[in-house]
């Protein structure tokens, strides 16, 4: 690629009043209003001495998520969605400092109601598009907390957490996903920088289990999480919601002995085909071994809190094994990495489960290159609604993603930006009726954009 040389001179003006540079707002807007999005989100009532903060919550939701879809990772960003012919597109457009007031007037109770609206939003979407294939046959939960680095000491609830010598906010977010299906966000929290991990884990989970059925996992709900939430809580959390778990222990005495009483011979080869990174020592992996054995976990509580189930061990041999002090052969030749689970699945297959939990990441790297890159208010209620808004953002994206096209449906929501969000039109008007949006000839994902836009358009009546 070069410079074109039939220009002798090239200039750039700022003048066209009929262009947007984020056509993909269109079908994106329209999916969101078809699910009821503007009426759920009338229901967040702020009342501020002046309303300045609480009016016409609808129309600064839509605002948000609009400048949320389109990149924006702070509450400048919401200018970008007041540019050119916008405003003949979309009604209702909100300038980013109302945006910033309308955050910083959340309450602790505000975000319970947009943390509804969240969960009413995402069940709907699930009824408008293929979101959660397969969710009525098995669906899976993880959860995962987060740290996200933030500046200045005014900022409340950052605190010197995890990472060392760093000021934090703690998010922990929940993902629903199938094996058919990229996972969209069911639950957020954001907690104080040095908040434990597994704090609040019991209310979180049985939250996120809920929302889950709603979302249509009326089959096989499997929560997964790492040995952070390896607690009697959250077992008893996934037993009233009649949910299965699949929890990471970490290795104590117990869980030593245990691992010692496997006979030898029950160990079961295993080959990856995709070769993975053992989270241990970073080193890939493409040959292990696995067994199981019964196990009765948190012995220290009641009995009646002490759970009988399953423990999968992944054992890796040592390439440069060494002497460890205090430790057997057993342990001085494998690397072990044992999983508790009640799973309904053979064990070769329970193990490969729990092993795709890293699924979670994935959904937090995307909202650290977006919309979590910075937790942009000083107000801790307003950080809060921010996330929420994100992950709703999130859900809206996957959809259409979903609608565009089988590729678009596992697509990144860079890529799902980049396809069919970041797509310059001019917008004419015909008859003062008929609004058309003309679109770049041969873009390479028309025909994705096309599927978005007519599955959006098309009466609720039309198959």
């Amino acid at each position: 690629m070069q410079s074109s040389h039939a220009a002798v001179h090239v200039s750039a003006l700022f003048d066209e009043p009929n262009l947007i540079a984020d056509a993909g707002l269109l079908p994106l807007v329209a999916l969101a209003e078809r699910a009821g999005l503007p009426g759920l989100a009338a229901q967040v009532r702020i009342e501020a001495a002046d309303n300045s903060g609480g009016a016409h919550p609808a129309a600064k939701v839509m605002s948000l998520l609009g400048a949320m879809c389109s990149g924006a990772d702070s509450i400048d960003d919401a200018d970008r969605l007041r540019h050119g012919a916008m405003d003949r597109a979309f009604a209702g457009i909100r300038a980013p400092s109302t945006l910033g007031t309308f955050l910083r007037s959340f309450t602790h109770g505000h975000n319970r109601q947009l943390h509804r609206v969240h969960r009413e939003f995402l069940a709907r979407l699930a009824t408008h598009a293929p979101l959660l294939p397969g969710a009525g046959q098995l669906m899976f939960i993880d959860i995962d907390p987060t740290h996200r680095r933030v500046y200045g000491r005014a900022k409340q609830g950052a605190e010197h957490g995890r990472l060392k010598g760093q000021r934090t906010l703690h998010p922990i977010v929940a993902t629903l996903s199938t094996p058919l299906a990229r996972p969209v966000i069911g639950a957020v929290r954001l907690r104080r920088g040095k908040a434990a991990d597994v704090r609040g884990a019991k209310s979180f989970v049985a939250q996120a289990l809920a929302i889950a059925k709603e979302a249509g996992g009326t089959g096989i709900r499997m929560m997964r999480a790492d040995s952070k939430f390896y607690t009697a809580d959250v077992a008893a959390a996934c037993h009233r919601a009649g949910a299965y778990f699949s929890l990471t222990t970490g290795m104590n005495p117990s869980i030593a002995a245990a691992i010692g009483r496997i006979a030898e011979d029950a160990w079961v080869p295993i080959r990856y085909p995709e070769a993975f990174v053992d989270p241990d020592t970073g080193e890939m992996v493409s040959d292990a071994e696995v067994a199981e054995t019964e196990y009765t976990a948190f012995t220290g509580h009641t009995k009646a809190e002490q759970v009988t189930a399953r423990l999968i061990v992944r054992r890796v041999r040592r390439l440069n094994p060494q002497e460890v002090t205090g430790q057997g052969e057993l342990f001085d030749s494998w690397r072990y990495h044992p999983v508790f689970t009640n799973s309904p699945f053979g064990m070769l297959q329970a193990e490969l489960h729990h092993r795709q939990h890293a699924v979670v990441e994935q959904v937090i790297a995307d909202g650290k290159s977006s919309a979590l890159a910075h937790l942009p208010s000083g107000n801790f209620q307003a950080n809060a609604a921010w996330l929420t808004l994100w992950a709703m953002s999130h859900n809206l994206l996957r959809a259409a993603g979903a609608l565009a096209s089988a590729f678009h449906a596992k697509a990144t929501t860079a890529t799902l930006r980049a396809h069919l969000i970041h797509v310059p039109a001019r917008l004419a008007r015909t008859a003062r009726i008929k609004l058309t949006a003309h679109l770049p000839a041969n873009w390479p994902w028309q025909s994705a954009y096309h599927d978005l836009f007519e599955a959006v358009h098309r009466s609720p009546s039309t198959p």
